[in-house]
């Protein structure tokens, strides 16, 4: 069968990026992924994973090293800020699948994962490089690099990031992301004998923990910040402290205690966008966070960008001309990303409101998992 596309280039090594040059080399394609980082590393403290996302992990064929690496959770719990239990829903069964459990990693572990899944697949990747043009002409897409060579391909896929420069270039006009209102605070601290995934309720903010090992969780608190700004790094330490003092749990009180220079501190502020269709331009396509970056607030960031690269992969696979391969991608993609946008960006602005515990917050966390278990 004539593939779509035969060349093509992935802008972008992040998880979107790494996922849709493995699942395109499935198919057959050449895939180029180039990557500005050198080092071409994530940074960041843990991230969380639903079922529905780790089901997408086992699409890619990488679900098994995550078990290995990561550290699995069947059980989330909702508590107040002093520790009295408000809610324990264990892990729904992930339909068509034997998962019944979310589960945590590093970021930078599960980027190495996806690498090595990338270039066991034989995707070649060039490092330190970006592009500087994107030029499309009658039988395939000119780019032109950062060092200073060019290149042709019959499709270009943009993966890289909500402030994505391929976006940018494809849809100058487009609207840029929106702070929210909130920023995220994430740390790596000692696990403390927790299972399961515990979250508390305070009365300005939320803190939950997700074990990713045998010995440590990361940590992460949502804060309300009119501003998007930055805080300096010897200030970080004794905001997040001071953060967590009105939280009287026994938990939360160890991990103050522990909490040092040393817990990988970080804090991010949070924005969103959710480009409308469409969200290809002839041969270039935006993927992930370049078409529809979410809060974290249904912990379902990474796996929306890691569905995109199972969808496009099938979608390639039905053949056909590519603007009916990309429509069609796009088509199935829209409603579960937008439920997943618009939904977080809600959850976030009734926690904005002090809203805990809240009828409407726990109805959208009830629609939206059972809506994010149906096939994507």
């Amino acid at each position: 069968m004539t593939l779509p596309a035969q060349s093509i280039l992935i802008i972008g090594g992040g998880f979107s990026g790494m996922s849709a040059a493995i699942e395109l080399r499935k198919q057959g394609a050449d895939v180029e992924l180039v990557e500005m980082d050198d080092n071409w590393c994530t940074e960041g403290a843990g991230i969380h994973m639903t079922g529905p996302s780790l089901r997408a992990l086992q699409d890619i064929g990488v679900f098994e090293r995550f078990t290995e690496e990561g550290c699995l959770q069947d059980v989330f719990e909702m508590y107040t800020g002093d520790g009295q239990l408000l809610m324990r829903v264990p892990a729904a069964l992930v339909p068509g699948t034997d998962i019944r459990t979310s589960g945590a990693i590093m970021r930078p572990v599960l980027s190495n994962i996806l690498a090595e899944a990338a270039i066991a697949a034989n995707v070649k990747v060039k490092l330190g490089t970006s592009f500087t043009s994107i030029k499309e002409h009658s039988d395939g897409v000119e780019v032109s690099f950062s060092d200073g060579t060019s290149a042709n391909y019959d499709m270009v896929v943009g993966a890289d990031g909500v402030y994505s420069s391929v976006r940018k270039a494809l849809f100058p006009d487009a609207q840029e992301p929106q702070y929210t209102g909130q920023g995220v605070w994430r740390a790596v601290v000692p696990r403390f004998g927790v299972d399961g995934s515990p979250m508390f309720l305070g009365e300005t903010g939320k803190v939950g923990f997700n074990p990713v090992s045998e010995d440590s969780m990361y940590m992460f608190y949502t804060e309300a910040r009119p501003d998007r700004d930055r805080i300096p790094e010897d200030q970080m330490l004794p905001h997040l402290l001071k953060l967590l003092e009105p939280f009287k749990s026994e938990l939360i009180a160890k991990v103050r205690e522990a909490l040092d220079e040393n817990c990988q501190i970080l804090y991010r502020p949070l924005d969103d966008i959710l480009l409308p269709r469409p969200w290809y331009k002839g041969r270039v396509l935006l993927i992930g966070d370049s078409a529809h970056a979410t809060t974290p607030h249904l912990a379902s960031g990474a796996g929306m960008a890691i569905e995109d690269a199972v969808v496009l992969g099938q979608e390639f696979s039905k053949g056909g001309e590519l603007t009916d391969v990309l429509d069609r991608y796009q088509n199935r993609r829209w409603e579960r990303c937008r439920l997943v946008v618009n939904n977080s960006l809600r959850l976030g602005e009734i926690e904005l409101d002090n809203g805990y515990p809240k009828e409407e917050h726990a109805q959208i966390m009830a629609v939206s998992a059972a809506a994010l278990l149906a096939p994507f």
